[in-house]
């Protein structure tokens, strides 16, 4: 059973509080999905740290029930 976007959003910003956070469905199939991560939590982090970062908020859904996610992460400018 695919992921829903809302889903996915729900469990990033429960890790990232005040990420922002904007999703596609590449496909149309509720699989593949792009996702654009905002977050002030990234600061200082590698580009690598950053998407660990997301994908321990997405807690093991990643390659199994969520199939693909073209993820993006990306710091605030102040």
């Amino acid at each position: 059973m695919p992921m829903n976007a809302d889903d996915i959003e729900s469990m990033i910003r429960a890790a990232l509080p005040d990420a922002i956070v904007e999703i596609k469905d590449l496909a149309g199939d509720g699989d593949h999905y792009a996702a654009t991560v905002t977050s002030a939590a990234f600061r200082g982090k590698s580009r690598v740290q950053q998407h660990q970062m997301v994908y321990a908020a997405l807690q093991g859904n990643m390659g199994g029930v969520l199939h693909a996610l073209a993820l993006t992460t990306v710091t605030p400018d102040i």
